[in-house]
């Protein structure tokens, strides 16, 4: 008999801590994994809100000098650098652009974790004067 536990996101009213997300991302891929798989590869969860989309990475045994995030509009790539003790290279590309001012990154327990902020569209309409 297995016990999982039920999380509900509308249950918190706060976010809830890198360890409780790290052990569910643990559990849904362990139980995505014997009932066939998930359409997603572990070790990584997005999320997305009104203006901001977080995305979680696992990167155990790296520190924060040891990773490097490059945004280019709607471009999103994280990479270890060079003599780093493992390997870390992958990109996400967003529906909309990213606005680097308003995006912050945080490494906790070895979960990255990068709250990007998304460009508001700006209105190009333009009024007329009537002759």
């Amino acid at each position: 008999m297995f016990f999982t536990p039920v999380i509900r996101r509308a249950a918190y009213t706060h976010a809830p801590r890198s360890a409780d997300l790290a052990l569910q991302r643990f559990l849904m891929d362990t139980l995505g994994a014997t009932a066939g798989g998930s359409g997603q590869p572990a070790g990584y969860t997005v999320t997305q809100d009104d203006k901001h989309t977080t995305l979680q990475l696992d990167v155990p045994g790296l520190s924060r000098e040891q990773l490097n995030i490059t945004i280019e509009g709607n471009v999103v790539k994280v990479q270890s650098v060079e003599g780093a003790p493992r390997s870390v290279q992958r990109a996400w590309e967003l529906a909309q652009d990213i606005d680097t001012a308003a995006s912050t990154a945080k490494l906790e327990n070895g979960v990255l974790t990068l709250t990007l902020a998304r460009v508001e569209p700006a209105s190009k309409a333009t009024s007329l004067t009537i002759h």
